[in-house]
């Protein structure tokens, strides 16, 4: 099971990249989005993922963070792969929809403005999760605010 939580809160090792590994995984989940699901991805599969993402997300990410014994280990990026998977549910996988996902949940997530830094507090699995699913739906927000204007 320490294998598997470990897997799974480093996106598959992408967590020990030396250089911005929550960014790297994030990219990483986009391009995977826009070469296995190129079109309109079904709503209950974006939901789906999202959902797995984010339970066995906050599972993994509980363990290894009880192994590394730290609150929130950089090496867990599977919340960063879930936020950024709120961000682009149920968009088309044009490459400008997924830059603009990518910035915007990138900069919310590396910013932290209020009130996504106060749930950096909570403890856990749930915890490591938090912040991340808040930068997503934040960065959903500015999607559809970008959309309506242009």
């Amino acid at each position: 099971m320490k294998t598997l939580a470990k897997l799974i809160a480093t996106f598959f090792g992408l967590g020990y990249f030396p250089v911005a590994p929550g960014t790297l995984a994030s990219l990483s989940f986009l391009l995977l989005r826009r070469f296995l699901l190129p079109y309109f991805p079904p709503l209950s599969l974006d939901l789906g993922l999202f959902f797995i993402f984010l339970l066995v997300g906050a599972w993994a990410s509980q363990v290894f963070a009880l192994l590394k014994n730290k609150n929130d280990p950089r090496q867990i990026v599977i919340d960063e792969v879930c936020g950024q998977s709120l961000a682009i549910m149920a968009l088309p996988s044009s490459p400008i929809n997924l830059l603009l996902a990518f910035i915007f949940f990138r900069g919310l997530d590396i910013i932290k403005p209020y009130p996504i830094n106060k749930l950096e507090k909570i403890k856990g699995g749930w915890g490591i999760m938090a912040d991340d699913v808040a930068a997503g739906l934040f960065a959903r927000f500015l999607l559809l605010i970008y959309f309506l204007i242009f």
